[in-house]
């Protein structure tokens, strides 16, 4: 049956490799499903935010994004904490110097001013500079603030009602539910900004992972049933109206997660977010940090060596002074202690939406599907060649080769491969199917040796097997002074049984005497055809007396036996056999295989159904006699 099944595939190729490739399909399936069971999933995907990291520093160091030089960052650095703090008394500065800083850098003619700060709480000192700061604010088209959502319990924060223009309106046709972004509470700024019908008002949240990395961005937020954007993506979204000389409070998610905006489809991730190109790290080199009280300086007409060019740049202000708590970790933050600061974030938001850079993460079934076919791969060529150097040579080649395209398909078409679960289900069908290659070869290596040394019609063991057994028992009981016998039988009258009833019949009986002689012996001994209707047995460990006495038995269980012919016909068989032992009768193959034939035609000529050795039957022997009654 096994055969007839191999023979099938063998010439059904097609059905073979869809054999092979369901088989390979539910050993993954069942790989898949354990890792999540065993929630080892999850300690998979955290490694492969890792590898994200690292490829994204790759892509810094490639330089292949260039950053964005109309984006400008006005920090709130140590020098400018330290100068402002002792020229004004005060931290927060008098929201007075902010209003004056608007209409100084609006002389400029800037596309936009995104303040990355909170405006909560009225100033106690100076009410008068809030208003001011709302004046300002309200005096251009082109003025952003943020505000912030949480989930504060209601007794501490009582949530408020936002104006219906902050909302932006979402069209989602996906399956994403934002409830990773949806939030109870609102801490809102002042009300002279909240009323205002102008100030433009995008929320300051961000997401981390897991392990507290930000690698994506919520481009808007869920309170209280509506949508809000995000203080980047409201800037872009004004950036890109002034661009088309149109507005953008309506945006569309299409089937494929994608948010539409003008000509641009963002990716959102499963997550929600739009996960980000990163193009350098916080070092004031990726974009240009223009320390704020420098400006401020600038505007109080203080000669500095500085002249900053403010003229339609997408400016963003904000700070990067540990002291104020404003710094994350993202996948570019490489030295110990390093952090990137929010308003960086922001800008960097920004800078993917007007390269259209966002990264696209491939669903987990084409991830699957990659991996099964680099599995196949693997596993057949493992399977397959005969070569060990080619076997491993093939699994390492495809695990750097894929490794290598997954980090040049995101630096180049900004898709994210998954990597750690290719590479995991590499190795593992790489060992499994070396594993089941061995397992074959040495099924059929058993297999092969079974042939070599099986007699087919009997199922004994072969004369030549025969020969080397005999010698190197031989050799073994010469180095240990042991002993070993031989006994050689030979069916009576066979060739007269063979004319009379048939070969079939011949070879049933052949079958059968061998069944009976297996079944007469220890499992140490060695039964064997010698050849023809000869059969042969290596007694290991046996003296002359032992071995003649085994001789008899299985003589006699031949002679009591009835064997079947057909499902109708019977009838009884006779031995005849020979016996000899080392080292009495002698000392190589040869002799021993001599001795004991000469016993066996002994017996032949003197009646048969007998056991004869040198010449003289059994019965001859009165020790034997004498054993033989006993037992």
């Amino acid at each position: 049956m096994l055969n007839i099944f191999k023979s099938f595939l063998k010439n059904n190729k097609f059905v073979a490799i869809c054999m092979y490739a369901a088989c390979v399909t539910i050993i993954f399936a069942i790989f898949i499903g354990i890792l999540k069971v065993t929630h080892i999933y999850d300690f998979l995907n955290m490694v492969e935010n890792k590898t994200f990291d690292f490829r994204q520093k790759v892509q810094v160091g490639a330089k292949t994004h260039k950053a964005n030089k109309d984006i400008v960052i006005v920090t709130i650095d140590d020098a400018s904490y330290e100068y402002l703090t002792t020229k004004y008394g005060e931290w927060p500065l008098p929201r007075n110097i902010y209003a004056d800083l608007i209409h100084y850098m609006e002389a400029q003619n800037p596309a936009s001013i995104s303040f990355d700060l909170m405006f909560v709480s009225s100033m106690k000192k100076n009410v008068g500079a809030d208003d001011k700061l709302a004046n300002a604010m309200n005096s251009y088209d082109n003025i952003l603030t943020g505000m912030s959502f949480d989930n504060m319990d209601y007794d501490v924060r009582k949530p408020v009602n936002l104006p219906a223009r902050l909302q932006l309106t979402v069209n989602n046709k996906s399956d994403v539910d934002f409830e990773r972004f949806t939030f109870s509470n609102c801490r809102a700024v002042i009300p002279q900004i909240l009323n205002s019908s102008d100030i433009k008002i995008g929320a300051l949240n961000v997401v981390r992972s897991v392990d507290g990395i930000i690698r994506e961005f919520p481009a808007f937020i869920k309170y209280q049933n509506d949508y809000y954007p995000n203080l980047a993506f409201l800037t872009a979204l004004n950036y890109q109206a002034k661009l088309d000389n149109t507005s953008y409070n309506t945006v569309t998610i299409d089937k494929n997660d994608n948010i539409l905006v003008a000509n641009k489809k963002l990716p959102i991730s499963p997550n929600g977010g739009l996960i980000m190109n990163w193009y350098g790290r916080s070092d004031g080199r990726t974009y240009q940090h223009i320390p704020l009280y420098k400006l401020i300086m600038l505007m109080n007409g203080e000669k500095i060596k500085e002249n900053y060019d403010l003229t339609n740049k997408l400016i963003f202000i904000g700070t990067t002074t540990a002291g104020l708590g404003d710094l994350k970790s993202t996948p570019v933050t490489g030295g110990v202690g390093e952090t990137y600061p929010g308003v960086e974030i922001h800008a960097t938001f920004v800078n993917n939406f007007i390269d259209s850079n966002f990264i696209h993460r491939v669903s987990p079934i084409t991830n699957i599907l990659i991996t099964l076919f680099l599995v196949a791969l693997v596993g057949t060529v493992v399977l397959r060649t005969t070569s060990n150097s080619v076997a491993i040579s093939t699994a390492v080649a495809t695990l750097i080769c894929y490794s290598i395209f997954a980090n040049l398909i995101m630096l180049f078409a900004n898709i994210w491969l998954d990597i750690i679960l290719p590479i995991i289900a590499i190795i593992s069908i790489f060992v499994i199917a070396y594993i089941i290659k061995y397992v074959i070869k040495s099924r059929d290596f058993d297999y092969q040796y079974k042939l070599a040394t099986t007699d087919g019609l009997t199922e004994l063991y072969n004369h030549r097997y025969f020969q080397d057994q005999l010698k190197m028992h031989i050799d073994s009981s010469r180095r240990y002074d042991g002993h070993v016998s031989l006994i050689i039988v030979d069916i009576d009258h066979f060739k007269k049984f063979n004319d009379t009833y048939g070969h079939q019949a011949g070879d049933a009986v052949l079958r059968q005497v061998a069944k009976t002689l297996k079944s007469n012996v220890r499992t140490t001994d060695i039964v064997c055809r010698y050849g023809g209707e000869e059969m042969s047995i290596i007694l290991t460990n046996t003296d002359k007396e032992e071995a003649l006495f085994n001789a008899h038995r299985v003589c006699n269980a031949v002679a009591e036996r009835i064997f079947k012919l057909t499902a109708t016909q019977e009838c009884h068989v006779t031995i005849s056999v020979g016996v000899s032992t080392y080292p009495y009768d002698g000392e190589t193959n040869q002799e021993l295989i001599q001795i004991a034939d000469d016993g066996l035609y002994y017996a032949k000529e003197h009646g048969r159904n007998q056991v004869g050795i040198s010449g003289i039957k059994v019965e001859d022997i009165p020790n034997f006699k004498q054993n033989n009654s006993d037992n």
